[in-house]
């Protein structure tokens, strides 16, 4: 909470009087010392956030604030379930998804870097009712996820202390990292966005570092450079083949193998539409969006395409160590089962380690990401206004403090049963990033109506617009759509129906549905806007805040401004 001294203000209204001990606001008619575009048109709320990010820590953040875990670790499934040919497919297909989906968002981001990200897109240019039901899905969602990420990473430190005695991480061990974790997760929010930055600055270089590392390192075992000097190349796209057969055989198995690699191709990407949460809290915001939406591609063709063609040269997709994973730690990995096999012992460590940071990073980025939501929809009036508050130095202290109580689930990994509740809320959240991109498509396209109809010439911006739009749009849209209603498919196939799976791979409709029009139901059965009813002017931030106010004077500097 704010220190001793420090005052909150709401961005209710914009100024503010302590009359009794109590703080009062004054109304938004007598406000001369705030922006104006800072002030909601709706709700006369002021947006407080400030602009403290520095450009590099969203470049970096762009270029690998999410990989981890779902390429060290969860790539080892992907070629159990479909191959190597059938994995390097689906994670293609992906990769130009969450293409289509960033050139949406960027362009709809630069022409408004404001609080809220996609959520406020939908809410204005979608429809009100669209934008409170994706933001507190997706405030659910990331909320819910906290815990996992933070038991995640107290098991992968489990890797470097295991109890002969037990064969397993000392209980008292186990809930003194869970609690190190939570602390050190939340003291990094609360530090303010500047330190998160920071933080996430140094877990992408050590993740950059960790899959260069892993890709280079690959190839040289795969050409035979390994201590037992055996070449790979594609032998195991022949034997025992390219494509992989799950759940069931043959043709149609291949088929459904590489479709359920889309699901787990789409939690390594998962978080990339985040971006959007920081819009409203970076330095030069507008150039620093545009880089990072480009550094995007980049990273999608060599991280996650690279990656996942190394991975299927390196492991057989019927090998036993990737079929018998439990998915902790370093030895679920396939590039450790390769390096192993190698005569390559000390990587597990170091790929542990880089697991580590990884985990760690997704919590610690969900809480920021989760903050600004609940904020951004405080702001617009569709949650409590009290979350709105934030410090006179930017943090949004009431929608930080109460995401973060969310940690405390943690510790519901202690017991088995409540360790099954937590697991199953989790896997509520299976769908919820394809739905969160059909979502930010579908509102682009809305966003295009309205420049088309206001007179906007997107062509014309000199920060990002893409030749190609609407296509990439409709693209992702409809790939999120088949996603979305074919992700259960294996509950319908002969003999392996189950209620629980069924629940988990489709409640997610009903309670976007319910959400929606419960909102529309309340507030007047809104209709959609047309293009010309858009708002395209309130609350968009001019030209003054693109300004470069740290600008390098080196010769380094200035490689490394043009780098990231």
């Amino acid at each position: 909470m704010a220190a001793e001294g420090e005052k909150t203000y709401d961005a209710a209204d914009t100024t503010s009087a302590e009359k009794g001990g109590r703080v009062t606001y004054t109304a938004y008619d007598d406000v001369q010392s705030f922006d104006d575009v800072k002030v909601d048109v709706h709700t006369k709320l002021v947006d407080g956030v400030q602009r403290k990010m520095k450009q590099r820590h969203m470049q970096m953040i762009a270029l690998a604030g999410t990989l981890g875990t779902g390429l060290f670790l969860g790539s080892g499934k992907a070629i159990v379930h479909s191959g190597p040919a059938g994995a390097l497919i689906a994670y293609c297909l992906v990769g130009s998804v969450v293409w289509g989906m960033i050139q949406s968002l960027a362009e709809m981001m630069c022409y408004a870097p404001i609080s809220g990200g996609y959520v406020h897109f939908a809410e204005r240019w979608l429809h009100p009712s669209a934008g409170f039901a994706l933001g507190w899905m997706q405030w659910y969602s990331g909320v819910v996820s906290l815990p996992t990420e933070i038991v995640s990473a107290s098991i992968i430190i489990g890797f470097w202390d295991i109890d002969p005695a037990i064969n397993d991480i000392p209980r008292s061990h186990l809930i003194a990292y869970i609690t190190a974790l939570s602390v050190l997760c939340s003291l990094i929010n609360y530090f303010g966005v500047r330190w998160f930055g920071e933080a996430e600055f140094v877990f992408a270089i050590i993740k950059i570092m960790l899959i260069l590392g892993l890709i280079i390192a690959g190839l040289v075992v795969d050409l035979g450079g390994g201590p037992n000097h055996d070449r790979i190349g594609f032998r195991y796209w022949k034997n025992p083949g390219a494509f992989a057969a799950y759940p069931v055989p043959g043709s149609v198995g291949q088929f459904t193998g590489w479709f359920t690699t889309l699901l787990q191709a789409a939690f390594s990407f998962s978080g990339v539409e985040s971006l959007a949460m920081a819009a409203a809290e970076v330095e030069n915001p507008r150039p620093s969006i545009k880089k990072a939406a480009r550094l995007l591609f980049y990273r999608i063709l060599f991280f996650y395409v690279v990656g996942i063609l190394i991975v299927g040269m390196l492991v057989p997709y019927n090998d036993d160590m990737l079929l018998n994973s439990t998915g902790d730690g370093a030895a679920a990995s396939p590039f450790v089962i390769a390096f192993n096999r190698a005569g390559i012992k000390v990587l597990p460590s170091i790929i542990n380690a880089g697991v580590l940071s990884s985990a760690f990073s997704a919590a610690d980025s969900g809480l920021y990401t989760s903050s600004r939501m609940l904020y951004g929809l405080a702001l617009r009036g569709q949650a409590p206004r009290i979350f709105s508050k934030t410090l006179k130095n930017g943090l949004p202290i009431v929608a930080l403090s109460f995401s973060t109580l969310f940690i405390a689930l943690s510790y519901m990994s202690l017991s088995s049963g409540a360790q099954t509740v937590l697991n199953w809320l989790s896997n509520l959240t299976s769908i919820a990033t394809f739905i969160c991109w059909g979502t930010i498509c579908v509102t682009f396209l809305r966003f295009k109506a309205g420049c088309e109809a206001h007179g906007i010439v997107r062509k014309e911006s000199k920060y990002f617009y893409n030749r190609f739009q609407p296509f990439p749009a409709y693209w992702a849209i409809f790939w999120c759509f088949v996603v979305v209603l074919f992700n259960g498919y294996q509950v319908f196939i002969k003999g392996m129906w189950n209620t629980s799976d069924f629940f988990i791979a489709y409640i997610n409709i009903p309670i976007v549905i319910v959400l929606f029009v419960g909102h529309w139901l309340f507030t007047g059965r809104q209709a959609f806007p047309k293009g010309s009813e858009l708002d395209m002017y309130s609350n968009v931030p001019g030209p003054e805040v693109d300004v470069d106010v740290h600008p390098p004077s080196s010769k380094v500097g200035k490689f490394f401004k043009w780098l990231l």
